[in-house]
C-alpha cells in the first residue's frame, strides 16, 4: 500500500489536515506525461444550488489559473440525475479532455463511465466522496471521521445522555453513507445518546431549516443536534421558532462560524467539524500533477478537526469572513494541494 509523501503530511499536519493514502489494486500503470501545448478538464458535479459545491468547483477554477500550461475548465452539473451525469461525462470524453474531476451521486454508479474515460487516456480524479472504482484518483475529506468526531463532541456536550435529531445529507450518496457509519461508531461509545428524527435536507439550507422547525413544533424532545452541514439555517429556526438552543454541529461554513463566535454570548454552543470545499482544487492540483507525469497515491484523505469557541475561539475568529456569504467556505485552500493565493480565491469566488 502506498502512503502520501512526508512533504506532504508536514505541510497538512501544519494545517490541520493531515493526509493518508492508499493505492487501490490495479493502480500499477503510472501516469504519463502529458506533450499538451493546453489542457482541457472537465469537472462533473452531481448536485445544484448548494453553496458548498459552487466554492468546490470556484476553487478548482482558480487553481487550473496557476498552471504553467494554460487550462480551461468545463463544467457540468445535474442535479442528482445519474443517467444524465453518465451522459455529460461521456460528452467530455467526446470532447477530448485531459482529466475529468468528477463528484459523484453515489459510491458505484459511475464506475463504467469512468473506465470508459481511462481507457480513452484521460485522468480521472473524485472529490469529495469516494467511488468504489480502482480507476480513478480520489482525494476526499474523510466522510467517517466527519461523522464520527462531530457525534463524539455532540454526546460529550449532553455529558453521553439526551436526545438528538441527525439532520442528514442524500440518502444513498457515497458521503452521507460514511457520515452515517461514523455516527453510529461514535453511538456504540455513547448508548445514553438516543436519535428520535434523522431527516434527509438533500443538502439543501432551506430544507434543512424546514425539517428543523417541524421538529421543533413536533414536541419531541431534542437536547442536540448534528447536521451533514446544512447549519447555520438550522440554528436560525431555534431563534424564528423561540426555543432556547441547543449545541449543533454543523461544517465550517462562514455562516456557521460566525453563529459559533457571535451568539456564545447567548448560550449557544456550535462545533464546526471542518469539510474544506477547496478539496475542488485540491483535485484539480492533483489533476495538473497527473498530467505533468507526477507519480500520486490512489486515495488521499483530509482528516478532519472539531473546532468550538471554548478550544478554538482565535482560530474561528481568524477564520470567519466579514464580506462573504453564509455558504461560503472558510478554509480558502488545502495545504499539500493548492497552490493559488488568498487573495486570488477571494477575487474569484464571491460566494
Amino acid at each position: 500500500m502506498k502512503r502520501v509523501s512526508r512533504a506532504v503530511v508536514r505541510g497538512l499536519a501544519a494545517a490541520g489536515l493531515m493526509t493518508g493514502a492508499v493505492a487501490g489494486a490495479g493502480s500499477a500503470v503510472q501516469a504519463q506525461k502529458s506533450s499538451a501545448a493546453s489542457y482541457k478538464i472537465g469537472f462533473a458535479n452531481s448536485l445544484i444550488g448548494n453553496g458548498w459545491r459552487e466554492e468546490m468547483i470556484c476553487s478548482a477554477k482558480v487553481q487550473a489559473m496557476t498552471s504553467k500550461t494554460p487550462t480551461s475548465v468545463i463544467v457540468q452539473e445535474t442535479q442528482g440525475n445519474t443517467a444524465q451525469m453518465i451522459s455529460q461525462i461521456r460528452n467530455m470524453i467526446s470532447q477530448g479532455v485531459n482529466a475529468i474531476i468528477i463528484d459523484p451521486p453515489d459510491a458505484t454508479s459511475l464506475n463504467a463511465v469512468i473506465a470508459q474515460a481511462v481507457n480513452k487516456g484521460i485522468k480521472v480524479v473524485v472529490v469529495d466522496q469516494l467511488v468504489t472504482s480502482k480507476l480513478a484518483y480520489q482525494v476526499e475529506n474523510d466522510q467517517v471521521a466527519y461523522g464520527r468526531l462531530g457525534m463524539e463532541w455532540l454526546a460529550k456536550q449532553l455529558h453521553g445522555h439526551g436526545s438528538v435529531a441527525l439532520l442528514q445529507g442524500i440518502a444513498g450518496a457515497s458521503a452521507d453513507t460514511d457520515r452515517y457509519t461514523g455516527i453510529k461508531a461514535a453511538l456504540k461509545e455513547y448508548p445514553g445518546i438516543k436519535v428520535v428524527a434523522s431527516p434527509y435536507t438533500g443538502w439543501q439550507y432551506a430544507t434543512g431549516a424546514s425539517d428543523m422547525t417541524t421538529l421543533l413544533n413536533s414536541g419531541k424532545k431534542i437536547d442536540g443536534v448534528w447536521t451533514s452541514g446544512i447549519d447555520y439555517t438550522v440554528v436560525d429556526a431555534f431563534k424564528t421558532a423561540g426555543k432556547p438552543y441547543v449545541p449543533v454541529v454543523g461544517a465550517d461554513n462562514n455562516g456557521f462560524v460566525q453563529q459559533i463566535i457571535n451568539l456564545h454570548s447567548k448560550g449557544f454552543v456550535g462545533g464546526a467539524v471542518t469539510n474544506p470545499s477547496t478539496v475542488g482544487g485540491a483535485g484539480m492540483a492533483l489533476a495538473l500533477n497527473l498530467l505533468a507525469g507526477k507519480s500520486e497515491p490512489h486515495i488521499q484523505k483530509l482528516v478532519p478537526q472539531v473546532w468550538d469557541y471554548a478550544h478554538n475561539a482565535a482560530q474561528l475568529k481568524s477564520v470567519a469572513f466579514t464580506n462573504r456569504g453564509p455558504t461560503f467556505t472558510v478554509q480558502w485552500q488545502v495545504p499539500g494541494f493548492t497552490t493559488y493565493t488568498k487573495t486570488q480565491f477571494l477575487n474569484t469566488c464571491k460566494g
